[in-house]
């Protein structure tokens, strides 16, 4: 058959973008193409947030009845911006390749603040009309101001450098697609499985009428069946919810191979009951689709807000007690142990060290804050959060330990890395990593610190314990004992092995040793 198909499209850059991407896909497979531009309510009402707008489906209605009524073949959308029910007689016939997934932070460099919270300075104003962003923003940051944001995305950035804002939070994949030059901002990139992006960002889908049975075949040759699998399953979940786009949710999802090659579903979710509240932040992963959604949706419906004493100092920006507290929990923070500097400088001048490898956020402080003559070198973390720490003395991590298993992390570095490994560390720090090391001649240890015993009186009663480390548990258990209705949560192996050495049999592994993964492990119980 020699048919010329219509690809509908809205007309700004980032869709027309869109739309010639999936022409030049289909031009691959044998099809001519040729696009017809359709202004959406969307593109119509720019003067206020789609927080206020009344509707869904704000991009897509007037594409889709373009498509009913035969005046183009195949719409392009950007999969984020669909209904989760489909349209009656439509089908997506195909799912892109995923571009970055994640949405960016982009800051006016005289609104850095390199000692806070995502880089942004006291009060700062962040634009934004994404309920979902307005309330994983509030989360991290409660103190910014949130200014509704609307145009394309060259339109939002012009916004931006000329001052009406300090920041805005975009999607990664519009500012990649179109290679917009961000040199003048700092640019903030948010981590998906912290910052959860809205189901299917940066995926595009292909819509088609059912009944085009020729187009349908053709289209199928340009599917992304991994993309597609992992979208639709996010969506599922949204749809669960009886979600729009413009629902404060953000669902995100990784598949992964085990080591008996099967396929495990990782999800994070954050669902906030409105765009001023911060979410409630769940993970779950399965080797079942089906299951992962299932579980889900059960532990966001069994949230129960409760009380919870976590072993560590409350901070300013704490998204650990930001989202708890917006949800109703009671939270305490006191760490069981103080920290005292060690001085290092004349032991390590002569040392040939190629890495410097940091396990805690304490061991960057006082690392750096003795300002070492280190030379070049690699630096590696055990973490996200202990990566940031080190980013506020200039230093990059390249190689970041995800896995709370910190023998896993120590065997995963160790046999990616060659020469002397420094280690700055506590002392009677219990070396995991280092153990990993077949040869110990390219390990070193450095201490830079020692914890000592706090005095406390009296010792912080909750129904929910989370215990930061293997010290705060020897402090807490000599103290006090656990009563038997409490729930317990361990920071990573070593946390969980000094809890059974202290007769504590039953606990819970938090995911990550980021703010993220400890409330996730709070909201799970």
């Amino acid at each position: 058959m020699n048919r010329k198909i219509k690809i509908g499209t809205r007309d700004s850059d980032l869709a027309l973008f869109q739309a010639n991407y999936i022409k030049d896909q289909l031009k691959a497979v044998g099809v001519s193409c040729e696009l017809k531009k359709i202004k959406t309510q969307g593109d119509e009402i720019q003067d206020i947030g789609f927080d206020k707008m009344e509707g869904k489906g704000f991009f897509t209605k007037e594409l889709e009845k373009a498509l009913l009524s035969k005046e183009i073949d195949l719409a392009v959308h950007s999969m984020k911006d669909m209904e989760t029910t489909a349209t009656r007689k439509l089908k997506i016939a195909a799912v892109s390749g995923r571009e970055a997934p994640n949405d960016i932070l982009v800051i006016n460099t005289n609104a850095i603040d390199k000692g806070r919270r995502l880089l942004l300075k006291e009060k700062a104003i962040v634009g934004t009309s994404s309920s979902r962003r307005k309330s994983q923003m509030i989360a991290f940051r409660s103190d910014v101001i949130i200014k509704d944001l609307r145009g394309n995305v060259p339109t939002r950035i012009e916004k931006l450098r000329a001052g009406d804002y300090d920041a805005i939070i975009i999607a990664a994949a519009g500012v990649n697609r179109l290679e917009l030059d961000l040199s003048d901002f700092h640019v903030e990139q948010l981590d998906p499985t912290e910052f959860v992006p809205a189901p299917a960002q940066g995926a595009l889908a292909c819509q088609i009428r059912k009944d085009d049975k020729w187009l349908d075949k053709k289209v199928e040759e340009i599917n992304h069946v991994g993309t597609a699998v992992v979208c639709n399953l996010e969506r599922e979940i949204l749809n669960k919810f009886g979600g729009g786009c413009q629902t404060p949710i953000g669902v995100y999802c990784q598949q992964e191979e085990d080591e008996d090659e099967q396929m495990i579903y990782k999800v994070w979710t954050a669902k906030s009951k409105s765009a001023k509240i911060p979410p409630v932040v769940i993970y779950q992963e399965s080797k079942s689709p089906q299951k992962v959604v299932d579980a889900i949706i059960q532990r966001h419906k069994s949230v129960k807000s409760s009380s919870v004493y976590i072993t560590r100092d409350l901070r300013k920006d704490d998204f650990f007690k930001n989202v708890l507290e917006g949800n109703g929990y009671k939270v305490k923070g006191i760490s069981l142990i103080d920290v005292r500097r060690l001085d290092f400088k004349d032991s390590i001048k002569d040392k040939k060290i190629e890495w410097v490898f940091f396990s805690s956020k304490q061991a960057v402080i006082h690392f750096f804050e003795q300002d070492p003559e280190m030379g070049p070198v690699k630096y590696a973390a055990l973490g996200k959060a202990t990566a940031g720490e080190m980013r506020k003395y200039g230093a990059r991590a390249e190689f970041i330990g995800y896995s709370t298993d910190t023998r896993l992390t120590g065997r995963q570095f160790a046999s990616t890395v060659t020469g002397v490994v420094l280690f700055p560390q506590a002392r009677g720090s219990m070396r995991v990593i280092q153990q990993q090391f077949g040869n110990q001649e390219h390990v070193h240890d450095l201490i830079v610190y020692e914890t000592l015993r706090k005095d406390i009186p009296d010792m912080p009663e909750a129904d929910i314990i989370l215990f930061t480390s293997p010290s705060n548990v020897i402090v807490y258990c000599n103290s006090k004992k656990l009563a038997s209705n409490q729930r317990v949560i361990a920071m990573g192996n070593a946390t969980g092995s000094e809890l059974l050495r202290q007769g504590v049999e039953y606990y819970t592994l938090v995911n990550s040793f980021d703010d993220s993964g400890l409330a996730q492990a709070v909201f799970g119980m």
